[in-house]
């Protein structure tokens, strides 16, 4: 499953740039297969978050929606992000996830 990151790279924002680095860092460190998308410069990606990335954590249109930063942040506070993310954990790790979230083709985790 390919995780979809929707981030700004021309963000003006420090505290926004480093939320991005710390989510694509971790997801680097995990070697979690995953895929930028600028919301930024690129139009076409901006409006397909707006209309597939639920603002509500209840998904209407079948893409599975993971959450904002803050949620992903108590994921891996808890040592949950596998599951945060509907992804098997590693083999050797602890950690439970949803057979549901594996069904999916892919994830969204909008804009940090």
């Amino acid at each position: 499953m390919v995780i979809k990151v929707f981030l700004a790279t021309s963000s003006g924002s420090t505290a926004i740039k480093k939320k991005q680095q710390d989510v694509v860092g971790f997801l680097e460190a995990l070697k979690v297969d995953y895929t930028e998308l600028d919301i930024a410069c690129n139009e076409e990606n901006r409006m397909w978050m707006r209309q597939n990335v639920p603002t509500e954590m209840k998904p209407s249109n079948g893409i599975p929606y993971c959450g904002d930063y803050d949620t992903f942040f108590n994921a891996k506070e808890d040592n949950t992000v596998f599951a945060f993310l509907g992804l098997p954990p590693p083999p050797g790790s602890k950690g439970s996830f949803s057979h549901d979230a594996l069904t999916h083709s892919s994830a969204a985790l909008p804009r940090i």
